[in-house]
């Protein structure tokens, strides 16, 4: 019960949240960038990830797993820009006991304001919503007598989207390119399994952390 209220708030706040992105005291310190800052760079970490059941499923810890993929980041005004991703994300959940865990493959496409504070020493700030497509997935783990509805069901809706947000740091070099480490959370605002009246499940949600490494190369913009 206490989960869907929050999902509710959640749902109601983030477009406000969105909105407010970005910040007005950050906008009246903004100068237009002439030309812009351009960069194409990859990125690649591991995952930690869980499913937000209800009724509750009891898991140990969260799924290790990894992800990997492609940015292009549009700096347009000093201390902002935009970052579209197409990412390649491995997510699913661990259930206390050790006796089932099941892994799934998803194709990520983020669309985040990237803020970032500093010049050849940045700290940056990722926020936007996520859009993922199922491609797979792998029961890891399944040594369950008599399965319950969550380890013998498939996933429901291929589709998933949900709201990201990410801290880091940039270190920017003139001639050998753009250095980041990223920490980044991403929860799901809809539900893998099926959630009708009739259904077992009133929620099924994905909530992860990731840690990346990335390197990017700048296009064009000036280089501090």
């Amino acid at each position: 019960m206490l989960q869907n209220v929050n999902k509710q708030i959640f749902n109601i706040l983030l477009p406000g949240l969105l909105l407010l992105i970005p910040f007005p005291a950050l906008r009246a310190q903004t100068v237009l960038l002439d030309p812009p800052e351009i960069y194409i760079g990859a990125t690649g970490g591991m995952t930690g990830s869980m499913v937000m059941f209800n009724p509750t499923v009891n898991q140990s810890m969260p799924l290790l797993a990894y992800n990997g993929g492609l940015s292009i980041r549009y700096v347009t005004e000093s201390h902002c820009g935009l970052q579209i991703e197409a990412n390649y994300s491995q997510r699913g959940w661990e259930e206390a006991g050790g006796n089932y865990s099941r892994r799934a493959d998803y194709v990520e496409f983020p669309l985040l304001t990237h803020l970032y504070w500093g010049k050849t020493n940045r700290f940056i700030f990722n926020l936007g919503p996520k859009l993922s497509y199922l491609l797979k997935e792998t029961d890891l783990i399944n040594t369950v007598a008599e399965p319950q509805e969550q380890q013998k069901t498939p996933i429901y809706n291929p589709f998933d989207y949900g709201i990201a947000a990410g801290f880091g740091y940039n270190l920017h070099t003139r001639k050998a390119g753009v250095f980041q480490l990223e920490t980044r959370a991403y929860y799901g605002l809809s539900n893998i399994f099926a959630d009708a009246k009739t259904d077992y499940f009133k929620a099924s949600n994905f909530l992860n952390v990731s840690v990346s490494l990335g390197y990017y190369f700048q296009l064009t913009g000036k280089k501090d």
